[in-house]
């Protein structure tokens, strides 16, 4: 092994580990592949950024355009009426159609572009035929990625190993050259399912039991139904006259107001600006104990002998300002009090940014580079912050500072427990005080002992008294959240209304959504659509709690609250695809016969040789846009930059492998194993190799590794390529194994409530199948040529 075959396989090697543990995006790790081949000179400048102009790349992204330009014409509408005229009522029919139609899209469509069309349709498909839609989006998907094994353009598989023989010199493949071998697994693929397989999918849509969705029963569908209460505001509430936001109805609670009754007159998701009126009565959703639980610090007692505590605490604790550092993974993220009290030992007590002193509220502030939290702890946390890498800087913080500065005097104070306070036995954590009103316990006096900084999870005591950070006066707020009175039952009017303005929507991640990776409370779906969301389905569980927290990922299944209007509105968000039936304006179907007939010109012009394939591409996509099919703006939405830098970053690993004898390397290691066996076991080996491989790392980037070894093995055995090619794209593209083996398995995961092992349990035995179905074709349509000596 020569160095740089060695440096080569480093790259290799350090990239599929990043492509593993995900700690880095794949299209970020692409380009680092790319400059780093660059730089240790493995390849040249040229070389390194060939893949952007590759034909195959360009080929790719204006598929996506072409595909959107069908998507966007009606094409949709019109196959859930023909699936529908087709198969009638039968899971076995419905299977077969929905497979063979997505299938026969997937011919000239991108398979995730099939799959987000098809979505909304099979779930429509299974609301009318009362089939669990569990049982059909799965198939669906798979058979979006069995039709792209039978065109040249039907996956970037197929285009790469189509480029990559054309680099070498050999004959490529055409159009419609991988048509016998993948239409055979097509059908040999949806005979099983349907079959078989289909037994192996679960048999309901999990935690969302036999019935199907529909604006009707989302409510309980996602456990929703039980959480919504009615609270009425007492005439001489404390609350009355302030707003909902001032009340701490929502954050304090997690309750999602969901109307207001105000003598008679209802308002819908009223805004946190809403002045509350004795007599309000509040539609609410959201978990009963939680309010409960919360209620109880109402009964608490504020002392007026604080200064004596304080100054107790004063003078053994450790104050510091720790600067977030510019590369902290604590850049935009919020200060939750448990959370850093369990990591870093530490409270915060306030925030300062430049001139900015934060001492209220800071659970809510996204943290930004160079702010400086003023937090208390022991000797010990404090020197671990020191060393911490979230941190710049950590100095101490003198007496001067605190009290001029951050005037930290005014936002300490004492409260007493009660001796018979139901708030006995109970922690901090558990009753949600310090994320609810942002206050930080400091200390706690029980007995003449003083313990500092207790943990989140020590019980607290009738009698102990609690020094406190925070603002005294918003214990009137919980005073005034005692006051309320609770009814389980919700009234005929609000039950009236409910059903009348307000509706329930359910949607997923559209494949390219700009949504994937932000934060719930930084989308601020109330702000920005007025929709409030209220349930959430990830990875075969339903959260109901604590939303704000989480951040989104492609797979997730959302349930909306709003106004019909706003649903109507939101509906048509590309970075969303609608789940249950919302009125929306219909798509210009008189646009599909022109649509259809310019993907037809492209692979006409393609088949009888008057335009490169990446040409003929690239001028069908203008000719969408310039007829009106889509706008402009759609076709760069459209396209999955991921992918395309994707394979545009890899490209120059393959043209490395091949230029350094790294190939040739890991080919004659393949060939020492299963040379002696002839050159269908080789190809079988490679088969089941890529196959393997699919499971961890992305399948464009995959040919492309594999392209090359290839090559090699079959010089090294004296035959013609293109078979063994071939095999390696149909594995490649035969992506069943698990959700993260392709974006259409992702997509629908969420909406078909499956877990990891759903994946499993069919993909594996799909994968054998289609396996035999490609050994068994091969030799029948592509046999086997020796190179002539």
């Amino acid at each position: 092994m020569t160095y740089e075959i060695a440096l080569v396989l480093g790259i290799l090697g350090v990239a599929l580990i990043l492509f593993v543990t995900e700690v880095l995006r794949m299209d970020l790790v692409a380009l680092l592949v790319l400059v780093a081949l660059a730089i240790t000179g493995l390849v040249d400048t040229e070389s390194a950024l060939s893949g952007f102009s590759n034909p195959a790349v360009v080929t790719v992204w204006a598929m996506f355009i072409l595909s959107d330009g069908l998507t966007r014409t009606g094409i949709a509408d019109i196959l859930g009426t023909l699936v529908l005229r087709i198969a009638g009522y039968r899971e076995f029919l419905l299977i077969v159609v929905i497979m063979l139609t997505a299938g026969s899209l997937s011919f000239f469509m991108s398979n995730i572009g099939v799959a987000a069309l098809m979505l909304p349709v099979v779930m429509d498909v299974a609301r009318r035929t009362d089939v669990p839609a569990s049982r059909l989006l799965m198939p669906m998907a798979y058979g979006a990625l069995l039709g792209g094994l039978t065109t040249l353009v039907g996956t970037p598989p197929n285009l790469l190993v189509a480029s990559a023989l054309t680099a070498a010199g050999e004959r490529s493949f055409n159009m419609f050259d991988f048509a016998p071998v993948g239409l055979g697994a097509l059908l040999m693929g949806t005979l099983f399912i349907a079959l078989a397989g289909r037994f192996l999918l679960p048999r309901e849509t999990r935690v969302h039991g036999e019935k199907q969705r529909s604006q009707r029963n989302l409510r309980q569908l996602y456990g929703l139904q039980e959480r919504t209460f009615t609270l009425t505001v007492p005439k001489n509430s404390i609350l009355a006259g302030k707003s909902l936001a001032a009340s701490r109805i929502g954050s304090a609670l997690g309750l999602i107001v969901v109307a207001l009754d105000r003598n008679g007159r209802i308002e819908a998701l009223p805004s946190a600006k809403t002045l509350l009126q004795g007599g309000d009565k509040l539609l609410v959703q959201g978990r009963l104990d939680r309010f409960e639980e919360l209620r109880r610090w109402g009964e608490v007692v504020i002392e007026r002998e604080a200064p004596l505590l304080q100054s107790l605490v004063s003078e053994r604790v450790q104050l510091v300002e720790a600067t977030v550092a510019r590369d902290s993974a604590l850049i935009k993220s919020l200060v939750n009090h448990t959370d850093y009290r369990r990591r870093f030992g530490t409270n915060v007590l306030a925030i300062r940014r430049d001139e900015l002193i934060r001492r209220v509220g800071i659970n809510k502030v996204p943290l930004r580079a160079g702010d400086k939290l003023l937090m208390q702890g022991n000797q010990d946390a404090l020197a671990d912050l020191d060393r911490s890498p979230e941190f710049s800087e950590v100095e101490t913080v003198d007496e001067d500072t605190l009290t001029d500065v951050y005037r930290m005097q005014e936002s300490v104070f004492v409260i007493r427990i009660p001796r018979d306070s139901q708030l006995g036995g109970k922690s901090l954590a558990e009753t949600r005080l310090g994320e609810a009103f942002d206050f930080r316990l400091l200390a706690t006096f029980r007995e003449n002992t003083l313990q500092l900084m207790p943990e989140p999870d020590e019980l607290l005591l009738g009698g102990d008294l609690l020094l406190l950070q925070g603002r005294p006066e918003d214990f009137d707020e919980l005073r005034g959240l005692q006051e309320l009175e609770i009814s389980s039952a919700v009234s005929a009017q609000f039950s009236s209304y409910e059903s009348d303005r307000l509706a329930m929507l359910e949607v997923t991640l559209a494949p390219q959504s700009e949504m994937v990776g932000r934060s719930i409370s930084d989308i601020n779906f109330r702000e920005k659509y007025g929709l409030e969301l209220v349930a959430l389905w990830r990875s075969g569980e339903t959260i109901r709690s604590d939303l704000n927290q989480l951040r989104l990922e492609f797979g997730d299944a959302l349930v909306l609250l709003g106004p019909r209007t706003k649903i109507n509105v939101f509906s048509e968000d590309s970075d969303f695809i609608t789940m249950t039936p919302a009125p929306k304006a219909p798509p210009d179907i008189k646009r599909a016969p022109l649509a259809a007939l310019i993907m037809l010109a492209v692979v006409v012009t393609v088949l009888l040789d008057i335009l490169p394939i990446a040409i003929a591409a690239i001028l069908g996509a203008a000719a969408m846009v310039t007829t009106g099919c889509l706008s402009m703006e759609n076709a760069y939405r459209a396209i999955d930059w991921r992918a395309v830098f994707l394979i545009a970053g890899m490209l120059p690993l393959g043209i490395a492998m091949a230029d350094t004898g790294a190939a040739g390397f890991i080919a004659g290691e393949v060939m020492n194993l299963l040379g002696d066996l002839g050159p269908w076991p080789v190809i079988a080996g490679l088969y089941a190799l890529t196959a393997l491989a699919t499971m961890i790392i992305p399948t464009a980037a995959l040919v492309v590794l594999m392209s090359p070894i290839v090559l090699s093995a079959s010089a090294e055995m004296g035959i013609m390529p293109q078979t063994a090619m071939m095999a390696v794209a149909m594995a490649a593209s035969a992506s069943f194994t698990s959700p993260i083996s392709h974006p259409a398995n992702v997509l629908v995961m969420g909406p078909g409530g499956y877990r990891f092992v759903d994946y499993i349990k069919l993909g594996v035995p799909l994968t054998l199948v289609i396996f035999v179905a490609v050994m068994f074709l091969l030799p029948l349509f592509w046999p086997i040529s020796y190179v002539n000596p």
